[in-house]
């Protein structure tokens, strides 16, 4: 049957004779802010008392967008007779933004839980060159980062959690098993 001449207007006048009996809904931004997702993605912040300088944030870095600069400085020895130790201080840590594609790839290959996502996103700048964040202004957002979301209770534990409670529970039943045993060898000697 072929379509009936003007179907595909009136299917349109009917949509937005829809929309226009709808209550608007506006978000008023400046004043009110907006509801974020949870894992929703606005500025990368620093944990300075975390990062190593080990440099894979910087190493991964798709867009080269992350600069490092670190010094080594000596450490005495704990123990008399040891020796001493050297290790790497951070002496410069940025993040140019106006380079950054918010990939998160330095965040997942740190080790050592340097980085984090914030939901911070309100960091515009009037001249491009102030997108470079030094470790300062990156130490800050470290405050606005959320704690983790809870472990979903009906989730399966995870396995390396199960092989170590089959563990601990076997290791149990060998003690209980080995002390029922050494009190029938002392009740037998009575």
């Amino acid at each position: 049957m072929p379509p009936i001449p003007g179907s595909g207007l009136a299917k349109g006048l009917a949509v937005t004779l829809r929309t226009m009996t709808k209550k608007t809904v506006t978000a008023q931004y400046p004043d009110v802010q907006p509801e974020l997702p949870p894992r929703s993605r606005g500025v990368i912040a620093l944990f300075e008392e975390n990062c190593t300088v080990c440099m894979l944030c910087a190493r991964e870095c798709p867009d080269w967008c992350i600069y490092i600069d670190s010094h080594k400085e000596t450490v005495p020895a704990a123990a008399p007779g040891g020796r001493e130790r050297s290790r790497n201080v951070l002496d410069r840590f940025a993040i140019d933004f106006s380079l950054c594609m918010y990939c998160g790839i330095c965040i997942e290959v740190c080790p050592f839980d340097a980085l984090f996502w914030s939901p911070e996103f309100e960091y515009a700048e009037t001249d491009i060159l102030e997108l470079t964040h030094e470790r300062d202004k990156l130490r800050e957002w470290m405050w606005t980062v959320p704690e983790p979301p809870a472990l979903d209770p009906g989730a399966e534990e995870p396995k390396e959690i199960a092989a170590a409670r089959k563990t601990v529970e076997k290791l149990e039943a060998q003690r209980a098993q080995e002390a029922q045993q050494a009190q029938q060898k002392e009740e037998g000697e009575e």
